[in-house]
């Protein structure tokens, strides 16, 4: 057992680190990642694990707080020549998130592979464990082979090798939950084997910055005044996401609130609130995404409203130039 590689655990916290509380009975932050590497004794047999305690948060309390100094400490970890990978135990509320994140400012060719749980450890189908052993078992798969160790961040939940500019969280509580809608699985963790499928081809790499901007994320709604958007410039905000309808469509009064936005300097994108498909300059009526285009606004082709707004923390310190940025989305 001496030849057994290193893998790092970075513990974040999450439902996989939580118990039920035993005067509420409700479930709350409970378990290191020491105690949860422990309680899987077959991790031992696997690898040597190098547990690191980061924090110990739901998920909901993960954002750009965090997030670099998290991509600072899983940076150091892979430039260590010991350690073979990264395992990031995460709560699944943000976790599609911070795996993109990671994605975007990890330049390492080792495998990180963010770990999570539906259901917490005091109950009886915890599902945790199972995903722990699932994402030693696939390091060791990918460190085996040179052609897989570049499939950058990679999020693994129930047997299913997601990438992390596709995946999504899709049920609030089914373990079945995170999926890459149209782009598919990467692979799957089996009983006798780590299968994979394809690699994911659209992945970039861009600097932390000494300070990420400020993006503020504003959601259309039926009959939106544009009260919202016109808030989040007057506070400051560099840029703005705008979680548009269908295509990436606004109505007349949001669409107003836009021209006045970029027009002040804010960095205006758009994303669609439409699982499925890309936000693209279609419709040509006030508001539609050809106009919103014509103004000056960048679209998010297939990202998320959220990670529209991650790329963009990460992008508007390098630039601001509108077509140098719809570049880093369109890749």
């Amino acid at each position: 057992m001496t030849d057994r590689p290193t893998i790092a655990l970075v513990a974040t916290g999450g439902t996989i680190a939580m118990k039920h509380d035993p005067v509420t009975g409700a479930p709350v932050p409970a378990l290191t990642g020491a105690d949860l590497a422990a309680a899987v004794p077959r991790l031992a047999d696997l690898a040597r694990i190098a547990v690191l305690e980061f924090a110990n948060v739901p998920s909901a309390y993960m954002g750009p707080d965090l997030w670099p100094g998290l991509s600072r400490t899983v940076a150091d970890l892979l430039a260590r020549p010991d350690i073979a990978g990264a395992i990031v135990l995460h709560g699944t509320d943000t976790l599609d998130q911070t795996a993109y994140f990671l994605d975007l400012t990890l330049a390492s060719d080792k495998p990180v592979v963010m770990v999570g749980a539906q259901r917490n450890a005091s109950e009886a189908d915890a599902d945790g464990a199972r995903n722990l052993l699932n994402a030693v078992r696939q390091i060791l798969a990918q460190g085996a082979r040179e052609d897989l160790r570049e499939l950058g961040v990679t999020v693994t939940l129930n047997h299913n090798i997601n990438a992390a500019r596709a995946v999504r969280k899709s049920h609030t509580n089914n373990v079945e939950t995170f999926n890459s809608g149209e782009a598919g699985f990467l692979g799957q963790v089996d009983e006798d084997r780590v299968v994979f499928a394809r690699k994911p081809l659209r992945r970039q790499t861009l600097p932390l910055p000494e300070r990420l901007a400020r993006v503020a994320l504003v959601a259309m709604a039926a009959g939106d005044d544009g009260r919202q958007l016109r808030h989040a410039v007057a506070d400051g905000a560099a840029g703005v996401v705008i979680a548009a309808y269908g295509f990436g469509n606004v109505n007349e009064a949001l669409y107003d609130a836009v021209v006045e936005a970029i027009a002040a300097g804010v960095t205006i994108v758009v994303a669609s609130q439409v699982p499925h498909g890309r936000a693209l300059p279609v419709y040509g009526f006030k508001g539609g995404g050809s106009t919103l285009r014509a103004a000056g606004a960048v679209f998010a082709d297939d990202l998320s409203p959220d990670k529209a707004r991650v790329l963009a923390l990460l992008a508007l310190p390098i630039t601001r130039d509108r077509q140098a940025l719809q570049a880093y989305y369109d890749r």
